[in-house]
């Protein structure tokens, strides 16, 4: 099904957020200590899979079964003398219970002070986003016969009647009531806390992958799709290929990808290998696309939901990565279309930028609702924008017209809605220092990637074991990313490496793309076949990931899985699959075996204390932006939009109407039906956010929204009738549509919001 907007590609810039709440109550940021981390006995996460005997593992000991059933027969009474015993006598039953109730003060009441109120105080803590989204565990019983919680070794059956042994021997539980659908009682393992329990940032570290290529295909993560389509370089040309092939099924088989390539399976075996943390990248049109885009459309959110409910039951928490952005964001194949950048870039910049804000704003709805707040702490809202084309100032005046959207729906400070997440644009982190100071939340995401370098990097990775392994790779990361990533904490905030892995050179089937072949060729037959790894390469591979763990801090590995070549039937990108690297030894077991890594190699510097600036983790100050950055930033539209020919008037450049209905994520059905009293949701969690969708202006012709950079100009308003108008934005930016003037909001008359009709 398509989008009813028309398919030609001006009319006055309207956007539709709120105007963000005002509030000068500071926010103290709840701490919750946890279980300390204690050394567990290291297992490998293969052979995950085998059979166990029984439904899960037992919650009460055998043992301790029969001696509590011991504990409840009766004794055989015996011929006693008619004399009464001393132990029938009341004085003696007087001072056995004085002394039972000593006894009890002094053993009971330290054990329970000591032990067991910390423990349920470090377990049932609130989350940084409040409610355990109805479900706390209580007052919703599991059905009689169902096993909701299990640990190492508990038998697990998937919906689909797959069954397999959960391997997990870092303490780690999974929780699965079917009664109690959004129970956060969930965690990993025992150094993390569990979903209903606070993530506090500087002492929780992300250990994470990317769920890379299930929803966002890219050719060398799913190259047996591409070989099947001759021509197929992106997501586009994927997709109307695929269209024609009706024999095939068509689109169909994107689905049948969505519903295969990662299973529960691989979640379970994720947290048994002691992550806590995926990258889930999505597409926007998970949302809707528009008619003259060919993707196949809504399809793959129910599949997204399933993830994060997967998430949920074993306690891991989601970083949700809006990786495809309108027009292309970074003209990469991975961004829906391979060629030009058409975000906030060229003719149609400006609309398409529109259409982007308004993705991100329905994606927040839905997942600020108190049954999601917790499993998706973090928002990425723009994979990988390419800033050296678009702009340092055009993109930061982007990002803070959608912190005030964001932060209007959420409301402010720690505990409303997610951190977001805005990625380096490749300038590197020290770019971003003293970014947007006073912003509530914000997290730097840095993708470090020497394959992507320019350099041919042919130097040796096989060159020894132990801390001579690896050649001059692993203190390569740990010089080139540690001194990095530890002056942004301070000199920005919270800084992740959403992406990085053990590919060093650019060898790897389509790495480089479809149809270049240096990155597939000869000269790199050795990298496409870890079969021929022997021990001292596997060992290089290793040192490098735990130099690059260590250097990195809080990571994201990308990515979990490479599917198979239809040619070869094994990964030819080995150096990029974490799931591989796990079964063949190049990959830790245990991923806080890297600590230590690049002091041990003698890269040591300076380290991050943990303390963050309080605004930006929530605290007080958060969303008090400093007046130099609004006053520098808050005017939008940003002006110059690059990418126009020369003399261009900005103020024709095509922009959409927002006056069509939102489409609303749908939340999830269950089967069987959950308790009565548990709610899914509405999709949508600020009720007063009533603005409405962008949409073409009906009679007026648009350039190729996906190819209009240096395009022909506009050389009249469309329509001829249009005049300025003035609408709400957030916070402290007003626009005036189809103009370069935009105004501070205290000088125009805020127009009146239209109730959003949105789509069920």
């Amino acid at each position: 099904m398509s989008s009813s907007r028309p398919d030609s590609l001006a009319d006055p810039f309207a956007t539709a957020p709120n105007t963000p709440l005002n509030t000068n109550e500071t926010l103290e940021p709840p701490r919750a200590s946890f279980l300390s981390p204690t050394p567990e006995t290291v297992g490998s996460p293969r052979d995950s899979y085998a059979q166990a005997p029984e439904n899960s593992s037992p919650l009460v000991p055998e043992v301790e079964k029969r001696n509590n059933e011991n504990y409840e027969q009766g004794s055989t009474a015996s011929s006693l003398p008619k004399k009464r015993l001393l132990i029938r006598r009341p004085l003696f039953w007087l001072i056995a219970f004085a002394i039972l109730a000593v006894v009890v003060l002094a053993v009971v009441l330290p054990v329970y002070f000591v032990v067991i109120k910390p423990h349920n105080s470090n377990y049932n803590g609130t989350s940084g986003g409040g409610t355990s989204g109805g479900g706390s565990g209580s007052g919703n019983p599991a059905p009689p016969g169902v096993s909701t919680t299990g640990g190492n070794g508990s038998l697990i059956t998937a919906v689909d009647g797959t069954k397999f042994t959960y391997l997990n021997s870092f303490g780690g539980i999974w929780v699965d009531n079917p009664n109690d659908p959004f129970n956060n009682d969930a965690y990993p393992n025992s150094w993390t806390p569990p979903l209903n329990a606070s993530w506090t940032w500087g002492v929780n570290k992300i250990n994470g992958v990317n769920l890379g290529g299930l929803f966002v295909l890219e050719p060398f993560i799913t190259p047996a799709l591409y070989q099947k389509y001759s021509g197929a370089v992106d997501e586009w040309t994927l997709s109307t290929l695929m269209a024609a092939d009706t024999a095939s099924g068509g689109l169909d088989q994107l689905e049948t990808h969505y519903n295969t390539f990662i299973t529960e399976q691989d979640i379970a075996e994720i947290a048994g290998a002691g992550l806590n943390w995926i990258r889930l990248p999505i597409p926007f049109w998970a949302i809707e696309k528009w008619d003259f885009e060919p993707f196949l459309e809504k399809v793959c959110w129910p599949y997204i939901i399933r993830v994060f409910q997967w998430a949920r039951k074993y306690g891991i928490r989601v970083n949700l990565d809006l990786h495809t952005i309108p027009g292309s964001q970074n003209g990469y194949n991975h961004s829906g279309k391979l060629g030009s950048i058409n975000f906030l870039n060229g003719v149609m910049g400006l609309a398409n930028a529109q259409r982007a804000l308004d993705y991100i704003r329905i994606i927040t709805e839905f997942i600020s609702q108190p049954e999601w707040v917790n499993v998706v702490p973090v928002f990425s809202i723009i994979n990988e924008a390419l800033v050296s084309t678009i702009g340092t100032d055009q993109m930061t005046t982007f990002y803070l017209l959608a912190h005030d959207t964001i932060r209007n729906i959420t409301g402010y400070g720690e505990g409303h809605g997610p951190y977001i997440a805005i990625h380096d644009g490749f300038l590197g982190t020290a770019a971003w220092a003293d970014f947007l100071q006073g912003s509530d939340r914000i997290i730097l995401d840095t993708h470090p990637y020497f394959a992507f370098d320019g350099s041919s990097n042919g130097q040796p990775i096989a060159t020894g074991t132990g801390l001579s392994a690896g050649g001059i790779w692993p203190q390569q990361a740990c010089n080139a990313w540690g001194p990095g990533m530890n002056t942004s904490q301070t000199a920005f905030g919270v800084t992740i490496a959403g992406e990085f892995s053990d590919g060093y050179n650019q060898c790897g089937l389509y790495l480089m793309g479809v149809g270049n072949t240096d990155s597939y060729g000869d000269s790199c037959s050795l990298f496409l076949d870890s079969s021929q790894w022997n021990a001292t390469m596997k060992a290089g591979y290793y040192e490098f990931t735990l130099a690059s763990m260590d250097a990195l801090q809080n990571w994201f590995f990308w990515t979990w899985k490479i599917g198979n070549s239809s040619t070869t039937n094994t990964v030819q990108s080995p150096a990029w699959s974490y799931q591989l690297g796990l079964q063949q030894g190049w990959i830790p077991t245990d991923p806080r075996a890297a600590v230590g890594t690049c002091a041990a190699l003698g890269a040591a510097g300076p380290q991050f204390d943990g303390t963050y600036a309080a605004y930006q983790t929530g605290g007080p100050g958060a969303g008090t932006i400093v007046p130099s950055s609004v006053s520098s930033y808050s005017q939008y539209p940003p002006t110059p939009i690059n990418g126009l020919t020369a003399g261009a008037i900005q103020s024709l450049l095509p922009t959409y109407t927002s006056t069509s209905a939102v489409p609303t994520l749908p939340p999830p059905t269950f089967s069987p039906s959950p308790s009565p009293s548990v709610s899914a949701g509405s999709g949508w969690f600020d009720s007063g956010d009533t603005g409405l969708a962008p949409t073409e202006v009906q009679g007026c012709t648009y350039p190729n929204a996906w190819d209009a950079v240096s395009s022909a100009m506009p050389t009249a308003l469309c329509p001829s009738t249009a005049i300025a108008t003035t609408v709400a934005t957030p916070l402290t930016t007003v626009v005036t549509s189809l103009t370069t003037v935009a105004t501070p909001l205290s000088s125009l008359t805020v127009k009146k919001r239209y109730q959003n009709d949105r789509e069920a």
